[in-house]
Formats: C-alpha cells, structure tokens, sequence
C-alpha cells in the first residue's frame, strides 16, 4: 500500500489542511517519507458528525455482525504482511520479534472481542416480571439492558504502536460494545497508524456499516485531540501516555456541559517487595529477573518494575550485586522517540543529583539515540522524605529502598500512590508477613503478582489493567481484557413496555432468578 498522509474520515481519504509533520526513525533521527497533514477543525468536526450519525444504527447491530466486523479487521490487518511490521519498525526502532508479537496480540485482541460479543453476557439482560396483584401498589415490568454510550475517542499510545493504538484494545472493546471510534493517531508512528486505519475502513465498508463507524485523524499538535475531547457527540476517551496528557484530557472532558468518563492510564512505577526468606533463598535469581525485566523494551512497558522495597540484610546485598552486574553488562537501547530519550535521560540525571541517592549501576554507552539503564538506591527514611522520587522515569531506570525493619517497610509502602502492578517476591516462611500486607496492596494496584514482574500483560477476561490514580483516571476500570467493554456501557431499565416497543434483545428475555 503506498502511504498518501491522509486522514481517513467517512471511509474516504483526503488530506489534512493544518500543519504537516513526517515520522521520525528513532535509530538514526531521519525523516521519513510521506508527510502527514494535520486535521482542521472543519474535518474533526465532520468526522465527529459522521460518528454521530452512525452511532444509532452501529449500536443496535446484531451481535453476530459486530463480531464479524471485529473479525474483518484481524484478517485486514494480517493481509497489510511485512509492510505493517518493516514501517513499525522503523517508526519505533522496536526489534522484529516485538512488533511480531504485538501485531499478533492486536489480532488476538479483536477475535477475543468478537468471541464476546458473541457470548452477548455483556448486555447483562435483565427482566424482573410484572405483578398486577401485589399489594399495596402493583408491580411493574421492569427490563434492563446495557447500551453503547456513543462515538469513542481512542488516543495512539507512543509505545505500543499496534495493541495500544489504531485497532488496539481501547477500539476494539468499544467497537465491541457498539461505539464508533475517532481514533487521533500517535505522531511518533502515523505510517503505521495509516496502514492499520485503512484495514479498518476497509472492513466498515466489506461488512456493509455506516461510514461514520471508524475515522482516523493526524495532528502536528495537541488541537485535534483537545477539540474531538470537548466536542459534544463525543461521549467518552480511551488514553494510554503521560499523566500530564491524561490530566489535561480530564480537565476539558470535566468541563464540558455534559461531562463524559476519560480512561486514561497515565503513570506507575509498579513497586516491587522483596521479603526476607526469599532475597535469602534466591536474591542472586531475583536480581537478574528483575533487571531483564527493568530494560525489557528499554523500559517502556508501563509495567516495567521501577521501585524495589526491602529490608536490609544480606539476602537484599546479593540482590543488589546480581541486579547490579547484570544491568552493567546491559546494552543501551533506542528509545520511541527523541523526545522519550531526552526525557529519560533528564530523569535519570535529577536521580544522580539527588542529596538522599546514590547511584549502583549504570548499563552500556551506546549512540546519540540510545539511553542506558541506570539502577540506584536510597533508605526509606529519605524516600518517605523526599516524595519526589515516587516519580516515574520512564524508561529502564530503578530505586531501591532499603528499610531497616518492617515498620519501615510498612511506612514505604502506605506512601505510595495508585499503580497498575505491585509484585511481591516470597518463600514459604514469608507468607504470614505478606499476607498482613494484602489488604493494603489490594487499594493501592490493579493487579497483585507473586514472585515475577509485572511486565507482560495477559490479555484475559481474568485481567486487569488499571489501577488507582495516577495509574489510571478511574481504577474500577482496565484497558486490557474483556472487562475493558464496560467502559464504554451504560444501563437502560424500560418499564411496561410492550413488546413492540422494546429493543429486539430484550423481547425474549427471561424473568431473572429470584434470591
């Protein structure tokens, strides 16, 4: 497919008249070909339109045709081949076998999604029968059903250019619950958002759906992303970035005169706690896991571990010699983008130069466009007196926070702010210890994880991925799994209607089982 820089807007190409802007190959810091034109506020507007207009036919879409809509797109994006991955590549200066993987998780994502909307249990059907002898008053019939809340803007996360982006998992769970999506590509990877967008549309079109169902805009800026958020047939946001986006997100959809729901997952440092019979045991094994997971896609996972909580002891001291020499010998890593780069290496830069840090290693030197990994530590009394360093750098940098005891461990531990994953390292004798502290942990993160890392995320109906603020905007939510559909629903009770009148799912229903 030759790239022509357009946006897509009612299944159609055509080209954006804001500011141009061209893609950036993170390895070397070239240009690439084509340009891309950002979208004026005349095209979102008709984009935002046309997403309007479809919702009411979208949305009421027999389940076996959404599912095959979900389906198409899978199958479109497998057709693009080797174009879909040589482009990502270049965009992101991700290895090979990565950009593989995720495609092949982008795929698995929209099937499982279909399996759901198959399923249809989503809909959470309800009926609760009419009883014209109860006394004193009669009962009504009552009939509940969830719908679509209306068209969806998906924002392209900067590092998952396949599964958190054009089709990832913010479009296809709200596709599956009947939303058309307006999806603002990410800047860093707009080729790869192109050639993603166009499997889209062209399975709206093979499977005989509204123009209007799917449209993918550029932008140079911010513009296009601020006006789709404030726009008023736009009911809700799926953002994957920075806290500071995810915040400004929030702010314009809170003021709108008819506020609307934006999940965004924003920021964690997922802490790690090693407890003491298993740093004993096997510190010398957890420290190399931890560092392959540390720098594991240079890390920028926003699962990778970046905070390491332990009592001090010899067990910590093999710990952190093992993690020490493995990252020593770790290789320095392109990152997404120049600007990723440049603002890992200023993170890493104000740990070095804080008072209360010390550095323990560093990883290889690498080229202008490489950041190095980069582990430190610090006592628990500093980091509870310094809530700075809670601070994610995004990238493959670690603190470890050496407590003296378990009140102090305790301490690090209440202080710390919403995350996506808290893992937990234990043997049998530390499992009266960590289980005071489950309770705790369950408020604080999304996902609880015994003995491993939270990176590698399985995509599941058992998953999630979310958590308290910062992590994300609305911790009763995840971005990752078949829960994810929930997001974009909303509940419906009809009372005493008659069956002409009802939506076609619940002419059928059953009386729900009574207590």
């Amino acid at each position: 497919m030759t790239l022509s820089g357009d946006l897509l807007i009612g299944g159609a190409s055509m080209r954006g008249a804001a500011a141009t802007f061209s893609a950036i190959n993170p390895a070397s810091g070239s240009s690439m070909e084509p340009s891309f034109a950002g979208a004026t506020r005349e095209q979102v507007e008709q984009a935002a339109s046309l997403a309007w207009d479809a919702f009411p036919v979208y949305k009421e879409t027999s389940l076996e045709d959404r599912a095959r809509f979900l389906e198409a797109i899978a199958e479109g994006i497998l057709a693009i081949g080797d174009e879909l991955v040589l482009r990502a590549i270049d965009e992101t200066g991700l290895p090979r076998g990565r950009i593989e993987g995720e495609r092949a998780r982008t795929v698995g994502q929209l099937r499982l999604f279909a399996n759901e909307v198959r399923d249809g249990v989503f809909q959470e059907l309800r009926f609760d029968p009419a009883d014209a002898d109860r006394k004193p008053v009669a009962k009504p019939d009552l009939r509940l059903r969830n719908i679509a809340l209306g068209p969806v803007v998906v924002f392209g996360a900067s590092n998952f250019p396949l599964a958190f982006s054009v089709a990832g998992g913010d479009t296809a769970s709200a596709l599956a619950a009947g939303c058309p999506v307006i999806v603002k590509a990410h800047s860093a990877h707009p080729g790869t958002s192109a050639l993603v967008g166009k499997a889209v549309v062209d399975a709206v079109a093979a499977c005989g759906l509204p123009s209007g169902t799917f449209a993918l805009l550029f932008d140079a800026g911010f513009e296009v992303g601020q006006t789709l958020v404030a726009d008023h047939r736009v009911r809700a946001v799926g953002f994957t970035g920075s806290r500071r986006g995810g915040t400004a997100l929030m702010k314009i959809a809170s003021e709108r005169k008819q506020p609307i729901p934006v999940y965004a997952e924003m920021s964690s440092i997922n802490p790690v706690i090693l407890y003491p019979n298993a740093l004993l045991g096997r510190g010398a094994e957890i420290g190399r896991s931890f560092a392959a997971s540390l720098t594991l896609g240079a890390g920028q996972f926003c699962t990778n571990p970046g905070l390491i909580i332990a009592i001090e002891g010899a067990g910590l001291d093999a710990f952190i010699e093992s993690a020490a020499a493995a990252l020593a010998e770790a290789p320095a890593q392109t990152m997404l983008t120049g600007g990723i780069c440049e603002a890992y290496r200023k993170g890493v830069a104000r740990l070095s130069s804080s008072p209360p840090v010390s550095q323990v290693s560093a990883g290889k030197n690498g080229t202008a466009h490489q950041a190095s990994a980069a582990l430190f530590e610090t006592t628990a009394a500093d980091f509870l007196a310094n809530p700075e360093l809670q601070e994610e750098v995004f990238g493959a940098a670690g603190l470890i926070v050496r407590c003296h005891d378990d009140d102090d461990l305790r301490k690090v531990v209440e202080s710390l702010e919403g995350q996506l994953t808290i893992a937990l390292h234990v043997d049998a004798k530390d499992v009266d210890a960590a289980s005071q502290m489950i309770p705790q942990l369950e408020l604080l993160a999304g996902r609880l994880l015994v003995n491993g890392f939270g990176t590698g995320v399985e995509v599941s109906p058992a998953m999630v991925h979310g958590g308290p603020y910062p992590a994300t905007s609305d911790g009763r939510s995840t971005s990752v799994g078949t829960l994810a559909i929930y997001r974009f629903l909303r509940p419906v009770s009809y009372q005493d209607f008659p069956v002409g009148l009802l939506p076609a799912p619940l002419k059928d229903v059953k009386a729900a089982p009574r207590a």
